[in-house]
Order: C-alpha cells, then structure tokens, then sequence
C-alpha cells in the first residue's frame, strides 16, 4: 500500500497502456508515480517473536484478591484469597477459585 506524499490518500495502481509504465497515482490530486518495468518490489520480513514480561507478577496478583477463610485441602491452612467466575449456565451458581496464602495450592469450588 502506498500513500500519496501530497494529500494522504491511498494511490491506486494504474496497469501499462501502449508506451505508458504502470503507475500510482492519486484520485484526489495530480500526484503520479511511474513505476520502471526493472524494478522489483520484494519485502521479506522474517517475524521474531518476543517474550513477553508478565506486568503482574503471580505474587502481585495473589495479594489483590479477596481473602476468605476457607481450609486448604493440601495444608489445612484457613486463609485463602479467591475469585468467581460464571463457567456454566446463568441459572447455575457461580464457580470460585480458591489459592492457598501459605502452600499456594488451587483448588474449585462449584
């Protein structure tokens, strides 16, 4: 995609008639860019993937959650931060997730 440098548009491509090159040129202004037969248009960008940093890290992301009293299976431990979610119909009770304070030990509650 080409823009024109004058006015911003988007150039539409125009095909080679008789003695004429292909070109772009603009609908809104007299912008016209020839294009020469010799010249190739190749971009080849390989993608490299990035890792990512997570923002909030998974200790950050335990202290923001409510806490409840609710025993760990794993431990025993009473204190617990959770979270709700709707996993089935809007008739059904929501789901809670509980993560143990102490061992961090998930587990679901339906």
């Amino acid at each position: 995609m080409e823009f024109c440098p004058t006015c911003g548009m988007l150039l539409q491509y125009e095909l080679p008639h008789m003695d004429r090159p292909a070109r772009f040129f603009c609908p809104t202004c007299p912008y016209v860019c020839h294009i020469d037969s010799k010249v190739k248009i190749k971009r080849k960008h390989r993608l490299v993937k990035k890792e990512l940093d997570p923002i909030i890290s998974k200790d950050d992301e335990l202290d923001n959650l409510p806490e409840t009293e609710a025993p760990c299976p794993n431990c025993g431990y009473l204190k617990a931060a959770f979270g709700q979610q709707q996993t089935r119909s809007a008739d059904e009770p929501m789901t809670t997730y509980y993560t143990c304070k102490k061992c961090r030990h998930n587990w679901k509650e339906d």
